[in-house]
């Protein structure tokens, strides 16, 4: 598998743009597809210089309903209108942050929803012998404190986001299985569970957000949550790739725990698995 960071918060040495966001390029045996789209039409203008061709994308992944992994959608498109995209039918409601003091809209661009490549799904989904789809992660061991200031509104009324909009694609192909979640705001240990229950052992390799940054710097406790998190990933055989929400201090903090276990990825990072 060739998988190639169209776009990430942070970026390299190569002359490629960064935003707030996150667009993953995975080329498989039989697909060639893209997990979220950024926050912009940058991740496809990244593209071309990563020598990936987005006419030949034939499925594309939006992990949850929030612009930063959706908003380049309209512009793919553009390029490619014929690629089938799937994102559960929940992450097309009302999400909002209150982050900052303000409440403000993060959801996805409406238009979206209406697009006839759209596949708007309900819960688990098998596409293939090499792509599957998951949902309904329930459990709530270190929940990232980061989820209090996103809110659900329904009906006028605001709630506390409990992302059951959020899903995960786990491709198995060449013997391996890869597990991509955009931001894991569910947990990634408690999405691990649900893989297990699912699936049974643990993948190969895991890329996913673990959705730890903070604007206000971590407390004691914020540091700690980490570092458990850390140590209960070391004990798999997995190999994790991490970027976007994790913040790179949280990344640093886990990286002194797992070693090389645990890499970053940045745009324009690419590597075959």
């Amino acid at each position: 598998m060739r998988i190639v960071t169209l776009i990430e918060n942070t970026v390299g040495s190569k002359p490629l743009k960064c935003e707030h966001g996150l667009s993953i390029y995975v080329e498989t045996g039989k697909h060639k597809l893209l997990v979220d789209t950024g926050s912009s039409g940058a991740a496809i203008d990244n593209a071309e210089a990563l020598n990936v061709d987005v006419k030949n994308v034939d499925t594309v992944i939006l992990s949850h309903g929030h612009y930063d992994h959706t908003g380049g959608v309209m512009r793919f498109v553009q390029e490619n209108p014929k690629a089938k995209i799937y994102m559960q039918k929940k992450g097309g409601k009302d999400y909002y942050s209150s982050s900052g003091g303000t409440i403000h809209y993060i959801g996805v661009d409406k238009a979206i929803l209406d697009l006839p490549n759209m596949n708007l799904i309900e819960g688990d989904l098998r596409i293939d012998e090499e792509l599957s789809l998951f949902t309904g992660v329930t459990g709530r061991k270190y929940w990232p404190s980061g989820n209090r200031t996103l809110i659900l509104r329904e009906n006028g009324v605001d709630k506390q986001d409990i992302f059951d909009h959020e899903q995960y694609l786990v491709i198995k192909s060449e013997g391996k299985s890869l597990l991509l979640s955009g931001c894991a705001h569910n947990g990634i240990l408690n999405i691990l569970e649900k893989y297990r229950e699912i699936y049974g052992g643990e993948p190969d390799m895991v890329i996913s957000g673990f959705h730890m940054m903070k604007k206000t710097g971590y407390l004691k406790e914020d540091e700690e949550i980490i570092k458990d998190t850390a140590m209960e990933l070391k004990k798999l055989k997995t190999i994790f790739y991490t970027g976007h929400c994790t913040s790179l201090a949280g990344f640093e903090i886990m990286k002194e725990i797992m070693k090389d276990q645990l890499n970053y990825i940045e745009t324009g990072s690419e590597f075959i698995f």
